[in-house]
């Protein structure tokens, strides 16, 4: 083949590739056969059906096979346009042609393969098929099961200002549990608790879920939690969106023997020396209409007059949000804990998480400690889910911190 030939092969293919015309048809045959499928996953997830964003996120995730009925589909419905809304498209109208016939010609060579080749090809496809069917399975089960194994994080938190009379104090934490269950009664969840033999016990938000809202389930878990070691809460935005049953939520709670914390403290004592905890309302609770900077504006002013109160002592302060990491460094909050990202919801190795709420994609405050000045915070990738209904690669997590008084 000369160089000429060659040259005209490939300006001719360019031409067809770049046209516009072809280029909105494909660009129509994908919204029509794909495009579908986005809006049904980003509905879902804004509004909480789960099943929406199942169906949506699950058709998606098949979009990334390389050969799927979809993309031969998309391709008919292209050409079907291009012949409907540019009839006068001739030279595509002519490559397309030829191609067709290449195409029959193909089929037509294909069907004079011999009987060996053809149970050669459905062996192959069986195999193929087999394997894909296998993957798929496993994976559904894998998912599965990361959605129910719990996990224990242990972190240790070193400072000068921990009271000696605090060295090995330990904190489990609790956050995110959005109704969820693990073993009959949360009994699972209950016994890693216990084997952890805390000291306090910290629910930082979302316990119950705005969107299935079931009180009874997390009133049952803290009635059994508060007997295992002092138990402390600060609500999430799911019981700010849940504002009417709220009060009643709160009620039962105390009367579980949790101890609720709204912009309040608790000060301990151990050993002789003594610590405080403190908690805040979620950012919801400050939110009057729409959300602007005045509502930050006045939690944070919440924030620094509780913190004032608690100077005196090393302070553990409860509250939902990561995302707002700079202004509990800017009032100087000794230790934080947090939840809400739910660490990223699908966490991809050596990266992390993909999305979160008030952080959005690759959140940089999705698990773990991190510390600021004299602030450090934690995260709790949480136990649940919400909206978006399952983890990938996320297991749900319990958190151990244990104080190192340096």
């Amino acid at each position: 083949m000369n160089k000429e030939k060659v040259k005209n092969i490939i300006k001719t293919v360019l031409q067809f590739i770049l046209n516009p015309r072809l280029l909105l048809c494909l660009g129509l045959a994908w919204i029509i056969t794909n495009g579908w499928s986005y809006v049904f996953f980003a509905v879902g997830t804004y509004f909480g059906i789960g099943w929406m964003a199942a169906v949506g996120g699950g058709y998606m995730a098949f979009l990334w096979f390389p050969f799927t009925p979809e993309k031969l589909i998309t391709l008919v419905i292209a050409i079907a346009l291009l012949r409907f809304l540019f009839p006068n498209d001739q030279k595509t109208l002519a490559i397309l042609r030829k191609l067709h016939e290449k195409a029959k010609l193909a089929v037509k060579n294909r069907k004079n393969k011999t009987e060996e080749q053809k149970k050669t090809r459905k062996s192959r496809k069986l195999i193929i098929l087999s394997a894909l069917a296998v993957l798929i399975i496993v994976g559904g089960i894998w998912i599965a099961w990361g959605n129910k194994a719990l996990v224990t994080t242990n972190i240790i938190v070193k400072s000068e200002n921990i009271p000696e009379g605090f060295d090995g104090f330990k904190i489990v934490q609790i956050s995110d549990l959005h109704n969820a269950e693990f073993g009959k009664n949360n009994k699972k969840l209950i016994d890693d608790i216990k084997a952890a033999k805390p000291d306090v016990i910290l629910f930082t938000g979302d316990m119950i879920d705005g969107n299935r809202t079931d009180i009874d389930v997390t009133v049952n878990f803290a009635q059994k939690v508060t007997q295992i070691a002092p138990t402390y809460f600060v609500t999430g935005n799911h019981e700010a969106g849940i504002y009417g049953q709220y009060h009643g939520f709160k009620a039962r709670l105390e009367d579980a023997g949790v101890v609720v914390l709204d912009e309040e403290y608790d000060i301990i004592e151990k050993n002789g020396d003594k610590i405080c905890i403190a908690g805040i309302n979620d950012l919801g609770f400050f939110v009057t209409g729409s959300y602007d900077q005045n509502d930050l504006n006045e939690f944070k002013n919440a924030l620094e007059e509780l913190l004032k109160e608690t100077k005196d002592y090393y302070t553990i302060l409860l509250s939902h949000r990561p995302d707002l990491f700079n202004e509990y460094v800017e009032c100087d909050a000794d230790l934080v804990f947090t939840g809400h990202a739910h660490g990223g919801q699908v966490r991809i190795p050596f990266i992390g998480g993909v999305f979160s709420p008030g952080q959005g994609l690759f959140p940089e405050y999705d698990s773990g400690l991190f510390i600021e000045n004299n602030t450090q915070m934690i995260v709790s990738r949480g136990l649940g889910n919400s909206r978006f209904p399952f983890r990938v690669n996320n297991r749900p997590e319990i958190i151990v911190a244990v104080l190192n008084a340096e």
